[in-house]
């Protein structure tokens, strides 16, 4: 979209040897991991079973609303911060541009501060796993009429799907940044074959 602003802060200032050396099994979050499963889980769960457990369409909807509106704030704000260290947030200014920032945690001379490779995989893993099992329940419930569910497996949808959006722009960067690369790549690249015209020919 042209009327968005990409800022990016300090997205690409970590070293990757250091981080390749202070990987770990370790879970240095533990709550954070528990909270980061727990509500989007409890929604899904929530969703299957709501039918057997009431018989009330309300109760079932506001329940599993809360628990993906709860999923979404602890996910944004403060376990992608604890177990991967990124963040992101939109923001528009006063001439209403719309401002994507986001950030990443740089990583010490000693590691310290450095994310678990288990906590990584158990962020991603939820992360990308639970928007598609809700991308799964909205063609189900479409394909069998049940029309009353698709609000609350839209939101499902909506809500997950953005805080994945979210983390893979923050982890892989702008389009900008991403269409610049490979812009320079093939920049170099073409160079290269005009100063030795010979170099990409099979001797």
């Amino acid at each position: 979209d042209s009327s968005d602003d990409i800022e990016d802060v300090s997205l690409f200032d970590a070293d990757d040897d250091a981080s390749r050396r202070s990987k770990k099994s370790k879970i240095r979050h533990p709550v954070a991991s528990f909270f980061h499963l727990f509500f989007r889980v409890s929604a899904i769960v929530v969703y299957l079973l709501c039918e057997l457990l009431t018989s009330s369409f309300i109760a079932c909807m506001v329940t599993i609303i809360l628990l993906l509106s709860c999923d979404f704030w602890a996910v944004k704000n403060v376990t992608g911060r604890l177990m991967v260290g990124l963040r992101w947030w939109n923001q528009v200014d006063d001439d209403g541009r719309s401002h994507w920032v986001f950030e990443a945690r740089k990583v010490s001379a000693q590691g310290s501060k450095t994310s678990s490779e288990a906590e990584s995989r158990i962020f991603w893993l939820g992360l990308i796993t639970c928007p598609m099992i809700w991308v799964i329940f909205a063609f189900s419930a479409l394909f069998s009429f049940k029309v009353k569910w698709l609000a609350v497996v839209v939101m499902g949808v909506v809500l997950q799907g953005a805080n994945l959006y979210g983390y893979i722009r923050c982890k892989v960067g702008s389009r900008k940044n991403l269409t610049s690369m490979a812009t320079n790549y093939l920049g170099k690249q073409f160079l290269r074959q005009v100063r030795f015209p010979g170099f990409w020919k099979p001797s």
